[in-house]
């Protein structure tokens, strides 16, 4: 059994409109919701071993959150920015197989399509939302559509 979470990175301002979208940063309510989020799931228990981002600035920054709440290190995935469900579900499922909970870093429409790909669920997913799924394989090289079930879906507001 594996748990794969999926989580939108928090929200991003527009400040500069001559900067790249991959360039965007968090705004205040960005900044206070990805720490926030991270106690949470530190505060619950969720034994996360393994991070990986979207190298947007926006989800790395999301990303360095649960980093510093969990005391492990971000890998950088470039294929995350903008990624598909297909995309996201394959990076997950490369995932090492010594690794039992991991969380992938991304954007939407992206985030929200893997999640109903992996779990047949439809789910509204807003800023720092995170999505955890429970995936009933003995490797993640065996994840494929329709093999999780979504267990929860914690919001900053919820």
């Amino acid at each position: 059994m594996k748990t794969l979470l999926l989580a939108r990175h928090a929200k991003a301002g527009w400040d500069d409109p001559s900067a790249r979208d991959h360039d965007r940063v968090l705004d205040e309510r960005g900044r206070r919701d990805a720490p926030a989020m991270a106690g949470r799931l530190r505060d619950e228990g969720v034994p996360l071993q393994h991070i990986v981002s979207s190298t947007a600035l926006r989800a790395r920054s999301t990303a360095d959150a649960y980093a510093t709440a969990f005391r492990l290190e971000v890998g950088d995935e470039p294929a995350l920015y903008a990624a598909t469900a297909r995309t996201i579900l394959s990076v997950a499922a490369g995932l090492a197989h010594d690794v039992d909970v991991a969380m992938l870093v991304g954007h939407n429409p992206g985030m929200a399509d893997a999640v109903a790909e992996l779990t047949g669920q439809v789910v509204e997913f807003p800023t720092c939302a995170v999505a955890e799924c429970s995936v009933d394989v003995a490797t993640w090289s065996e994840l494929i559509e329709g093999s999780g079930r979504l267990v929860s879906l914690r919001t900053p507001r919820r």
